[in-house]
């Protein structure tokens, strides 16, 4: 299997080179030049059709390797980021484990989140997941407490204002 991971990492890279690039432009060049040569006939047309498709198919699954490789290696690198900050959120650790309908109720908390702070906070200042929270609740809890402190206030004075008299 390391065989096939070294070939994959060195046909893509390879591929996505300049020179990858000039060598398949030179190709399609020279099979253009030597259409009259050929007659444009079909045994011309299939030169190019079929060395492009086999070497299409073959690069699907190279890149896919590699592609997989690097998504594994990005995922870890991340989780290992979101494990060592101390404002991080764990919870985020190897998400990409999670179904889609899990993945979209975490998208959904996070635009609600992001709402939050675009209404109350600074642009420029950050949270992980849970400080944003532990705020966001905290706030609500304050704003709480002063709405039952102006109830039980403006409750305490209506019934200040309904007792009768003391004086004689």
């Amino acid at each position: 299997m390391h065989a096939f991971e070294w070939f994959a990492g060195h046909a893509t890279r390879g591929a996505g080179s300049p020179i990858a690039f000039a060598s398949a432009v030179g190709v399609v060049l020279l099979w253009a030049v030597t259409g009259p040569m050929f007659d444009y006939s079909e045994t011309w047309q299939l030169v190019i059709n079929t060395a492009t498709t086999i070497i299409t198919f073959v690069m699907v699954f190279l890149i896919q390797q590699t592609q997989n490789k690097d998504s594994l290696a990005v995922h870890l690198k991340l989780n290992e980021l979101l494990a060592s900050h101390r404002h991080a959120s764990s919870r985020l650790v190897a998400i990409e484990d999670l179904d889609e309908e899990d993945l979209k109720k975490l998208a959904a908390f996070y635009r609600q989140l992001s709402e939050l702070a675009e209404r109350e906070s600074d642009i420029e200042e950050t949270h992980g997941l849970d400080d944003a929270l532990q705020t966001h609740v905290a706030k609500q809890e304050a704003r709480h407490d002063l709405e039952e402190e102006i109830a039980a206030e403006l409750d305490s004075k209506a019934r200040k204002d309904r007792r009768p008299d003391d004086a004689v």
